[in-house]
């Protein structure tokens, strides 16, 4: 037997036990009213992701490598982008994005274009309604964020709002897809076509949601994506960059990578066949180009080990949807007959929802806070809608921004309304007993 030969055996040998392992250690328990805990979301996983971890961990790679272009490949040919960019978070994404949309590089490939890169004082236009870090790129940036309020129902930007926030100075729309509803789409392309405005989508909490039949992600010149374990398919930490804008491939790439010029995936060496043949910036001739930095950037690469657990859970995805949709569609019937006490979600037409959480808004009268207790008191976790209204959260309330009208549904969302999950974990039973505890909360 050779080395190679007694290496594959000993490997096999090794799944076999993860997946032993797996059966013993990963079996889920019964579920138990009031004692077993419900939450808003969670892994959902089986020995395969497990084998996976372990295969990719045996080959040593660690750092991005086969794993993570076979799984960026299975992403990029999902949205038919140019471009997918794993990265180590959702948040990571986003700064990747408007990053990339600041960067001087951009400019020689926008000279026929009246898009235009960011400058600092830029204004981008984004709800108040947001997580904390869809908004951050945009200050660390130095781009002036210009508030738009949110809709109870969706919790996503108004769009009757959008075309009267946009002044002098507005050069993109940030847009989440807040708990997996689509904003409306057709209203949002359709001003930023007119005004010449980027479209940055934070599809994070929205894999797999369509508008008009075609997948989110794929209408703005980027869009994010987490695969945090909350979300729909997980890398435990791990996010992606759709590139829709091929103008825009190139520096995102370098901008993840160092800020480097040299395109060569990890472990190449020459992929352009000229790495000593480059003269860029004030370097000498022939200076190495995988050691030419054309952009300041970061490393915000994910590892191997992350993207081999993705590889599987992509191929679960679409079960994943399908799980978190008949969820969400359980709890709109089993709670419809409290529509004098609970606003439920309102779902666009046009949107085929793929929800991160079911979203609920007590109506007046009822406190909050005591209908989040009695089901936390029950064993069944629940989350506020991200940041609320985003201007009154300690860290955001100096920092430079317009208001466009008033905030005051943002602050109705922040008061009034949680989420419960929908998440692929979720049994019949558990769902069952979560509408009995809702409806108990109201006798």
């Amino acid at each position: 037997m050779t080395t190679d030969e007694t290496a594959d055996s000993l490997k096999q040998e090794i799944l076999a036990k993860v997946r032993t392992y797996y059966e013993v250690a990963h079996r889920r328990k019964p579920f138990v009213p009031m004692q077993t805990r419900i939450p808003y979301a969670g892994r959902v996983y089986d020995d395969r992701e497990l084998v996976s971890l372990v295969d990719a961990s045996l080959d040593f790679w660690l750092t991005s490598g086969p794993w993570t272009e076979k799984f960026e490949d299975s992403m990029r040919r999902m949205f038919k982008a140019r471009d997918f960019l794993m990265v180590n978070s959702g948040s990571s994404a986003n700064l990747l994005m408007i990053s990339t949309l600041c960067a001087p590089q951009i400019d020689a490939n926008l000279a026929d274009s009246p898009l235009r890169r960011l400058m600092p004082g830029d204004e981008v236009i984004t709800p108040a309604v947001t997580f904390p870090t869809t908004l951050a790129p945009i200050i660390q940036n130095n781009l002036v964020p210009v508030f738009v309020d949110c809709e109870v129902g969706t919790y996503n930007v108004d769009p009757k709002q959008l075309e009267n926030a946009i002044g002098p100075r507005t050069r993109a729309m940030f847009l989440p897809h807040t708990v997996g509803m689509p904003f409306d789409l057709g209203t949002v392309v359709e001003l930023c076509e007119k005004h010449n405005l980027w479209l940055i989508e934070d599809g994070c909490d929205a894999l797999g949601a369509t508008y008009d039949g075609k997948l989110v992600g794929t209408f703005g010149a980027l869009s994010s994506i987490s695969f945090y374990p909350a979300h729909h398919m997980t890398t435990g930490e791990g996010g992606g960059v759709v590139v829709n804008d091929r103008r825009l491939k190139r520096t995102a790439l370098s901008l993840r990578d160092w800020g480097r010029d040299c395109w060569c995936p990890s472990g190449v060496s020459d992929t352009c066949q000229n790495r000593f043949g480059w003269q860029l910036g004030n370097l000498p001739q022939g200076y190495d180009h995988k050691y030419t930095y054309s952009n300041i950037g970061y490393n915000l690469k994910a590892t191997d080990l992350q993207a081999a657990i993705g590889v599987v859970q992509f191929g679960k995805l679409d079960q994943f949807i399908a799980a978190r949709r008949r969820n969400f569609d359980r709890y709109m019937n089993g709670l419809a007959d409290l529509a004098d006490k609970l606003i439920l979600p309102r779902v666009d037409p046009r949107a085929g929802l793929s929800p991160f959480g079911f979203p609920i808004t007590v109506r007046e009268g009822i406190e909050r806070l005591r209908f989040q207790k009695w089901l936390e008191e029950g064993n069944i976790e629940t989350r506020l809608v991200f940041g609320g209204n985003v201007l009154r959260q300690p860290g955001f309330m100096n920092i430079e921004h317009r208001v466009a009208g008033t905030l005051e549904n943002s602050d109705r969302i922040m008061n009034d309304t949680l989420f419960i999950g929908v998440y692929p974990g979720l049994t019949d039973d558990m769902i069952d007993y979560v509408i009995e505890r809702i409806h108990k909360f109201f006798q």
